[in-house]
Formats: structure tokens, C-alpha cells, sequence
């Protein structure tokens, strides 16, 4: 035996050159014990990340076979069946599908917006859940221009009555967090037609969520309607064109616009939650859940918005099964169905988990893209902040060091009021990558696997694993 040890490098070096990268790596890099420190664990889960990842080839995959995934679309159907496939080789104990079921919003075809004597149509695209124009025939009507909600609640009735308005109020680019600039103007996109249809508005039309200013794409997202006021059609303008009509109306003052919508919300359908986990050694009636959401808007690829989160976590566990690591609590990943208009793949997660009284103690998502990781925020108590803060040394070196309270995410929030019901002691946490250019791909044709850097991908996997393991080590 003494000899073997002595030739083992001897060895090593005749036969290292003819090996893979992944191979030399396993031969130094054996699964993890009691010994081993947290901080030595945590480089491993970096390396495997960067060295030998799974993230940039499934969410191509993801992107390119499967594409946009609306809920209820094909797509979506397809989504769910790629999930449950990919989660089935990344070594979890169970993998399985849970019946939900969603909206079915479907676009119109030949939708457009125009302005009376200019020829070319503006870059437009239907907000979701909006209603057709009547009869889905081209509508018509004089324009006006406000910036916010106030100005139309305040306006004079009578100068609103049968007139489409245009909400052009701008994300605040003074904002450094681009999510605090989107929250300053996201309530034009949502209840825009709602107060515009209350003054007597026929049609909304609303300047694109995105802080280019000359951009091409326009930007869709969710709007809402009361069924006390009447139901318009709403639609978004790129922020080009946006500018455009802007301008117009400071020539002229007075202009007529014509617009066709011919979406229409069909019969609930089906659906499924996907989900995969490794049972904890220790206290396996104690579930920490990771995730991100599965479906997207109807254009693009969805690859920020959330492909980026969902091949966040399942990667994240696929590094905890690659380093051999036994959780001490169940570790559960759920890629949740119908996020964008609806959020019932959340709810209904949220509801059947206080039907079984499961009890969670800790639920990361990750839903802003697939950008260089900062850190995390925690919605929590005081003694939840102050535990993650505690990372901070171990995970400074990777980058990570924004660990503030904040929001968690919108499909592992429902879970705070179930928990309430099993375990009020429930920590929500989001993962914080840099958010300067999110906007720039939000919601738009745009967000497609290309614009996704593959390193930058890595390192959020690695992010979520460490968070992953850290709490499953510290937490009750």
C-alpha cells in the first residue's frame, strides 16, 4: 500500500493529460463529510457550477425547442413535460406533477394601433387579459395624453368620454434599483383601463415598462379589470413610438387614433406544478422549497423572464446532489405553472400545502433574470434577516453581498398566509442578481436565450445552491 501511495502522482501525471476536464475535477474533488467546512463546501458548489454546469444547455433547450409558454398554450403543456423530464436526472428522490388549473388568455392576430395620416403602424402589442375592441373590429377615436392615474381621477369627464387615453409616464431613470423605477409606473399598465373606462374612455394605450427610451420592442404584461366599470381594450407602444405620438400631439394638439384588439379570454384549463425533492435526514416534515415559474408571456423565449430561474433551481439541485450532500430538511424544487396572469400555480401550491399542513420553513425564488448575483432579499422577522446577514463573510468572495429585507417573490408569497396556519415562523427570500438591464428584456420579443450570458447564469445556480445549503444547516 505505502508503494501505490507513493506512485499515485507518478500516475497522475502520465495519465491527467488524457482525461477531461469534468474527470481531473472528480478525482480531486470526492462527495462532502461532517469535516468539511461550509466555506469549502460552498467553493465546490462554484466550481461545479463554472466547471462542468447544466444551466446554459437546458435553458437552450428550454428556449429554442420549446419556446414562449403562455399558460394554457401548447407551449406550456410542452414546458411542463421538459420540467418533469430534466428533473428526473438531477437525482432527487421523487419527482412529480401537481394538478392545477389556469387562464387561458390568447392574443389576436393582426392586432395594430395607427395615428390618422401616418402610414406606418406604431409598434404595439396587447396588454394581457385585455379585452377586444368591439365586435374586434378597428376602433377609432381621438387621443389623449396623461401621465398617472391622479390626472384622469381629476379630469373633467366630459374631456375623457369616447376619447382613447395614452398613459406615457415614464420608468424614473434617476431610480439605481430599475425594479423601484418599474413599481414608480406600473400601475398605468395594471389599472389603467380602469380608470380611464370609469371618466368614459373607450381605449388605453400605455407607454412600454422599460427604461430605453428609443426602443423598438414593445413590452406586454398583466393589466386588471372591476367588474364594476366597463372592460376596454388596453394596449402597450414600444417607447419609440410612444415618443412619436408624444410628439404628434404636441403639434397638433388634437389627433385620431385607430386601434384593433381582437384577444379573447377562453375556459380555464388544466395545468401542473412540477415538482422534485430530496427528503431531509433529519427533520424531513420540514420543507425548504426553491423555484422559479415556468410559464411566460406569448412573445420571445421567455429566457430571462423566467427561464434564467428555473434552470437556476433545478441546477441548484442538481449541484447538491452532485456534491453527494444529504439535506438535514427536505429540499423541494417547484417550477410553478401560470406566474404572469394569474399566479395560480402559487395559490394553488400555497392552498394544498395547508390542506396537508406541510410545514415550510424557508422558500427562495428566483425571478429577475439571469444576471451577475448580488445577493438576496428576506421577507421575514428580525432573527431571519439577521441569520442570513450572518453569510455574509462566506459568501463575499463569490460576489454576493446585498442581504436586506425585501420581497420574495410573487409565487412563493401565498405561501406566508398558509404557512400561518402550520408555521408563522416562514422565511420568504428572493434571489437579487444585478437589475440594470432586466427592463431592457422584460415582457418583450427580446428575451431570448441569446441575450442570456452563460457565466453570469452559472453564478446565480452556485448562489441558490450555497443559500440552499446554508439554511438547510442553520435553520430549526
Amino acid at each position: 500500500m505505502k508503494l501505490l501511495r507513493r506512485l499515485y502522482p507518478a500516475v497522475l501525471l502520465i495519465f491527467l493529460p488524457a482525461l477531461s476536464f469534468t474527470s481531473r475535477f472528480n478525482l480531486f474533488y470526492d462527495s462532502p463529510d461532517s469535516s468539511m467546512s461550509d466555506s469549502l463546501i460552498i467553493r465546490r458548489a462554484f466550481d461545479i457550477a463554472l466547471t462542468e454546469g447544466q444551466a446554459y444547455g437546458n435553458l437552450r433547450d428550454l428556449c429554442k425547442n420549446v419556446g414562449h409558454r403562455l399558460s394554457g398554450s401548447p407551449q406550456a403543456d410542452m414546458a411542463i413535460q421538459w420540467g418533469f423530464n430534466v428533473l428526473q436526472k438531477v437525482g432527487a428522490d421523487t419527482v412529480y406533477k401537481q394538478k392545477i388549473e389556469v387562464p387561458f388568455w390568447k392574443r389576436g392576430e393582426n392586432e395594430y394601433v395607427k395615428i390618422k395620416g401616418i402610414a406606418q403602424p406604431l409598434r404595439m402589442i396587447t396588454l394581457g387579459g385585455s379585452v377586444a375592441t368591439p365586435d374586434s373590429k378597428p376602433l377609432k377615436a381621438e387621443v389623449i395624453e396623461v401621465t398617472s392615474l391622479k390626472e384622469i381621477s381629476e379630469m373633467d369627464p366630459s374631456k375623457v368620454k369616447g376619447k382613447i387615453v395614452f398613459y406615457n409616464r415614464p420608468m424614473d431613470a434617476r431610480n439605481i434599483s430599475t425594479f423601484e423605477a418599474y413599481s414608480g409606473c406600473v400601475d398605468q399598465r395594471y389599472w389603467g383601463a380602469v380608470e380611464a373606462a370609469r371618466a368614459g374612455a373607450v381605449g388605453v394605450l400605455v407607454r412600454s415598462m422599460t427604461l430605453l427610451e428609443d426602443d423598438e420592442f414593445p413590452h406586454t404584461g398583466s393589466m386588471g379589470y372591476d367588474p364594476n366599470v366597463k372592460k376596454i381594450p388596453s394596449v402597450a407602444l414600444a417607447t419609440q413610438d410612444a415618443n412619436l405620438l408624444h410628439k404628434q400631439l404636441m403639434l397638433k394638439k388634437k389627433m385620431e387614433v385607430e386601434m384593433l384588439v381582437n384577444a379573447q379570454t377562453l375556459e380555464s384549463k388544466p395545468s401542473f406544478n412540477v415538482i422534485a425533492e430530496i427528503r431531509g435526514y433529519e427533520h424531513p416534515e420540514k420543507i425548504i422549497v426553491v423555484g422559479g415559474h415556468l410559464d411566460s408571456w406569448d412573445v420571445g423565449e421567455g429566457a430571462h423572464d423566467d427561464g434564467a430561474g428555473i434552470v437556476h433551481s433545478i441546477e441548484a439541485l442538481r449541484i447538491l446532489t452532485r456534491l453527494n450532500y444529504r439535506p438535514r430538511h427536505t429540499i423541494r424544487v417547484v417550477l410553478f405553472m401560470n406566474e404572469e396572469n394569474g399566479n395560480m400555480g402559487g395559490k394553488s401550491y400555497a392552498k394544498i400545502a395547508a390542506e396537508k399542513k406541510e410545514n415550510h420553513i424557508a422558500a427562495i425564488e428566483s425571478d429577475r433574470g439571469g444576471f451577475s448575483p448580488r445577493g438576496f432579499s428576506v421577507d421575514g422577522s428580525a432573527d431571519h434577516l439577521r441569520l442570513v446577514q450572518s453569510f455574509d463573510k462566506i459568501l463575499k468572495p463569490y460576489g454576493l453581498h446585498y442581504f436586506e429585507s425585501g420581497h420574495g417573490g410573487v409565487d412563493i408569497g401565498p405561501l406566508k398566509d398558509s404557512a400561518n396556519k402550520v408555521n408563522p415562523d416562514l422565511m420568504l427570500m428572493g434571489l437579487i442578481p444585478d437589475s440594470q438591464r432586466y427592463f431592457d428584456f422584460h415582457h418583450c420579443a427580446d428575451d431570448v436565450f441569446e441575450n442570456v450570458n452563460k457565466r453570469e447564469l452559472e453564478l446565480g445556480c452556485a448562489s441558490m445552491a450555497a443559500m440552499m445549503y446554508l439554511l438547510d444547516r442553520n435553520l430549526n
